[in-house]
């Protein structure tokens, strides 16, 4: 009975702990800080390539071991538009959604540096990737912790308030379940409800 008992109290505490995981806000940076980043990246000896990283990580949402591998050949079209052709995680295949902007800038890129069709647009490793994102925010005097991965929670939230569609979510950014998309749906909530209790009006004493 004691057993029976202590093995269904861990069940609810591990239950309470993923839902209070599921709610918790996810960090992500704006688009401001977003240009921060960019601007300060050009800035680099590597500057072009460095900041049309973050710029990928951020509009597209990709992972950074996604971003790394990325061809020329796998800028595809979607009825007219630009898709990335991407083999995520558990090497499951997916399309997604690059603004057009961008595909010219990666092809434009391509071009100018004789990137041939099956090469990588970014030859470094993801310590290095961590390195310049990491070195890039310090000089463009963010007070947050940027990672790359930070990039791809900040492409969510920005979808997310655009669209308001969780669904397409979920499959623009891979994910098997909708744990971390109800995290980002989440965050968004909170801000908007918070925004909305501070329009609350009080007499003063």
């Amino acid at each position: 009975m004691y057993r029976k008992t202590t093995m269904k109290k861990r069940a609810i505490v591990r239950r309470e702990a993923g839902l209070s995981k599921a709610f918790r806000i996810v960090p992500y940076l704006t688009r401001e800080e977003i240009n921060l980043l960019v601007e300060e990246a050009k800035k680099r000896r590597n500057g072009e390539r460095d900041a049309l990283l973050i710029s990928l990580l951020f509009q597209t949402g990709l992972r950074i071991s996604e971003a790394l591998s990325l061809t020329p050949s796998k800028i595809d079209l979607f009825e007219g538009k630009p898709v990335l052709r991407i083999i995520g995680k558990g090497k499951k295949p997916r399309a997604v959604a690059c603004p057009e902007r961008l595909a010219d800038k990666l092809r434009a890129f391509a071009y100018e540096n004789k990137i041939e069709p099956d090469q990588r647009f970014f030859p470094i490793n993801r310590q290095r990737a961590w390195q310049i994102i990491k070195e890039t925010s310090r000089r463009a005097g963010l007070n947050k912790n940027v990672w790359p991965h930070l990039l791809r929670h900040s492409d969510a939230i920005e979808r997310l308030r655009q669209t308001g569609n969780p669904k397409a979510l979920q499959h623009h950014l891979g994910h098997s379940s909708t744990s971390m998309v109800m995290r980002y749906l989440a965050t968004l909530t909170q801000e908007d409800s918070l925004r909305i209790q501070q329009q609350v009006k009080f007499d003063e004493e």
